[in-house]
């Protein structure tokens, strides 16, 4: 199959627990917790949470920088 350029550069819309779990790095536990605080938006579709894309990127992306302490 023939990818286009334009295709490779198409991101999801929503994916599962699992799949934010394994691209954040995040424990499943802290993906529950972060959608019960509301810092993850999710949508139900039958019986399946799915996790708002856009969500999972905002969350990474102002998690400034990480400090390991004094020098």
């Amino acid at each position: 199959m023939i990818e286009r350029a334009w295709e490779k550069k198409i991101e999801p819309l929503t994916v599962r627990i699992s799949t934010a779990v394994r691209i954040t790095g995040l424990s499943r536990s802290r993906i529950y917790e972060l959608i019960q605080s509301g810092d993850l938006e999710t949508t139900k579709v039958g019986r399946a949470t799915l996790v708002q894309y856009r969500s999972l990127k905002l969350l990474t992306d102002n998690a400034g920088p990480v400090i390991d302490g004094p020098p």
